[in-house]
């Protein structure tokens, strides 16, 4: 594919610019694309653009449109500055999106020249929103109390009354307590339908869609309206919900669930017999057939998403390419309905797959890069693609087949001058001699015959993959600009090799990631004559902050220094405090009470005596998924035993640091720590 930014910097170092090298202060500044969506006549793509408010310490979307149907055309904005605008949806001509420019978020629509008009005037903020497919209606998701059912002044009003309170108590019957970051205060997500009159304002007493399923729809604390679909005829409304009982923080069961739009009655449950995740469903262009990815074995968040087809009269149930071992992320069907479109981790890279509904023939779309959003059109697919070195642009493949052409390339100014490290993808034979996969980053400026100090960086999950995107968190190339070669390894129970290679993590966290990222960094050193493994720091989160908790003590020579960011040090604790309590008693095979001893045999806490690697600990604490107390734990371990440590903590950061100014404190942090930690001796 055409690789602008690569270009923009060679023409640049013709005209005798001096490149530098690319800084966290580049990162957070950065323009991200996202959300690419198509117009009916394939016309027109729209896409949300995320900017950087430096002194607010946020960032602000604003939509953009590119006339991709007209030769040379260059984006234009669509959403007045000062106040956000997301979600963009195409209805015919319409452009309906989200915004806060009214004070709290609700949706406007552009059907014409001038400034957009707002749709919906409600008492309590729209948490997404799915066009009826005459656009006559639409559906929204609504935080409400549900006794408050469709009156949502009631939701206004108890809430208010409970601000005013002056008691501070909450009182629960059940987890969750929290979720994420967010306390539990007895609202749920829910989905109304409202008509849109003749002004195309959204009125009247909507129908609540999802009354009678306690649950939240959308899911919490990440679900969206791609778990929500309309039928062709928009008499029918597919969504998804988890029901909300006392299982509900150790069961990952979520169903979808069909109402009528019209006729009264409640919801029914389509994949009653289905025990594991089922999600973002689609529609066939018929309105017969329902498409969906479901998986299998309940409690396991990480489990293969297969794609399952249903016709609605019979209910015939079929999966579609039971063979192809790879987990899609996300459903789109063509508009004939003979192909779906996913994008899947595979072998480090998150490309765009095309599957064939009637055969199951999967083929690769796009080469190189993540895929973090599509549009499919007649004619072609256009996809924001990122990889290693480029932050996302839109790119235009043709369907048939062909050159992808890159036709945006919104951060080409600010990246003119900047030089990024460029980076390969090796193998090596790691755990039982399987092949494992991983990527070395060289720093900026490489001289061959120099060494060069070491960033290894281990993911999350543990059941995900660093590969070939380009990070906003965990970027490499910011070790890169500071003279650090970074490396990664895709250890055992990564994503994208196949689910075998995934489950093996299970009741083994400690086990095989660690020799994959101990013969992971011996190759990496053996084939790099430029790496010195004499000067390496190892930095991680979450899982990633759980391995270096391990390595302190199971691997104490290893490392010059390690950060631990929103890492566990004691697994018997996660597993009574953290809020999602599937994850811990899947990857532990049990309970801590049933099965205690899997949760020793690989716990941080019994190893601090080994602990001798000076440790640098990061921690949010609005972090609910890893206690904030896992932190202050893993710091006072390494100053009780004298080791050289620091202690970095975000009173409004969550799991990941978000904030811009938060997030190059984190850099500055991490990078003065290892600087003072790698330097030749």
């Amino acid at each position: 594919m055409t690789r602008c930014l690569s270009l923009a910097l060679a023409f640049a170092l013709a005209a005798g610019a001096q490149a530098r090298p690319f800084d966290v202060g580049d990162l957070v500044r950065l323009e991200r694309i996202s959300d690419p969506q198509l117009s009916a006549d394939g016309q027109k793509l729209v896409y949300a653009l995320r900017q950087t408010d430096w002194d607010a310490n946020k960032g602000v979307q604003s939509l953009w449109q590119l006339d991709v149907g007209r030769a040379g055309a260059q984006p234009r904005r669509m959403t007045a500055p000062g106040s956000s605008a997301m979600h963009p949806r195409w209805s015919g001509d319409k452009l309906y999106f989200l915004s806060t420019r009214s004070g709290s978020a609700q949706v406007w629509v552009l059907d014409g020249p001038g400034e957009a008009r707002q749709v919906t005037e409600l008492p309590v903020d729209v948490g997404g929103f799915l066009l009826s497919p005459d656009g006559k209606r639409i559906a929204l998701a609504l935080e409400v109390y549900p006794d408050c059912g469709t009156d949502l002044e009631c939701t206004k009003k108890r809430s208010a009354d409970d601000e005013a309170e002056k008691h501070s108590g909450t009182k629960h019957d059940r987890l969750f307590v929290r979720h994420w970051d967010t306390w539990q205060r007895g609202t749920r997500a829910q989905l109304f339908l409202f008509d849109l009159d003749a002004d195309g304002k959204a009125g009247g007493t909507p129908r609540w869609l999802s009354r009678g399923v306690h649950g939240d729809a959308p899911t919490k604390p990440f679900g969206d309206m791609s778990e929500v679909a309309f039928a062709p005829d928009g008499e029918r409304l597919v969504f998804t919900a988890r029901i909300a009982g006392k299982t509900e923080p150790w069961s990952t069961n979520t169903d979808l669930y069909e109402v009528s739009t019209r006729a009264d009655g409640e919801p029914r449950n389509l994949t009653a017999e289905q025990s594991g995740y089922d999600t973002t469903p689609v529609y066939s262009p018929d309105g017969k057939r329902l498409y969906w990815r479901s998986m299998a074995r309940a409690g396991y968040e990480a489990d293969r998403n297969r794609i399952f087809e249903r016709t609605l009269a019979s209910g015939a149930l079929r999966e579609v390419a039971p063979g192809w071992d790879r987990s899609p992320d996300g459903l789109t069907l063509s508009a004939d309905g003979r192909t779906l479109y996913a994008p899947v981790d595979d072998l480090g890279e998150h490309p765009l797959y095309a599957i064939d509904v009637r055969t199951g023939k999967t083929t690769r779309l796009t080469g190189a890069g993540n895929v973090g959003g599509y549009a499919i059109g007649e004619r072609a697919i256009y996809a924001a693609i990122d990889d290693l070195d480029s932050p996302a642009d839109i790119h235009r493949l043709p369907l048939r087949g062909g050159e992808a052409t890159q036709l945006t390339a919104v951060n080409a100014g600010r990246l003119k001058d900047v030089e990024f490290g460029a980076f390969e993808q090796f193998s090596f034979k790691g755990w039982n001699d399987e092949t494992v996969y991983a990527w070395v980053v060289k720093p900026v400026g490489f001289q061959a015959g120099q060494k060069y100090p070491i960033a290894f960086i281990v993911h999350g999950g543990p059941q995900g993959s660093m590969g070939n995107s380009f990070h906003y968190r965990w970027n490499a190339q910011t070790h890169a600009g500071k003279g650090h070669a970074a490396v990664f390894v895709d250890f055992h129970g990564s994503t994208g090799y196949g689910q075998a290679f995934t489950d093996s993590i299970r009741g083994d966290w400690g086990g095989k990631p660690l020799e994959d990222l101990r013969k992971g960094l011996a190759a990496a050193t053996e084939k790099y004559a430029f790496l010195d493994g004499s000067r390496a720091c190892a930095l991680g989160g979450s899982y990633g902050g759980y391995m270096m908790n391990w390595i302190a003590g199971a691997w104490p020579e290893g490392f010059r220094c390690l950060v631990t960011h929103a890492g566990i040090l004691d697994n018997r604790f996660m597993s009574y405090t953290t809020e999602e309590l599937w994850f811990d008693e899947w990857e532990f095979e049990g309970t801590h009470y049933e099965r205690p001893a899997n949760f020793e045999k690989h716990n941080p806490v019994n190893l601090v005596k080994d602990w001798k690697t000076p440790m640098l600990v990061i921690h949010g604490m609005l972090d609910f998924r890893v206690p904030f107390e896992q932190g202050i734990a893993a710091f006072t371990a390494a100053q009780r035993r004298g080791i050289d440590s620091e202690f970095l903590w975000f009173p409004d950061e969550n799991h990941w640091i978000l904030k811009p100014q938060n997030s190059v404190q984190w850099h500055r942090t991490v990078e003065a720590w290892l600087a003072r930690h790698t330097a030749a001796r």
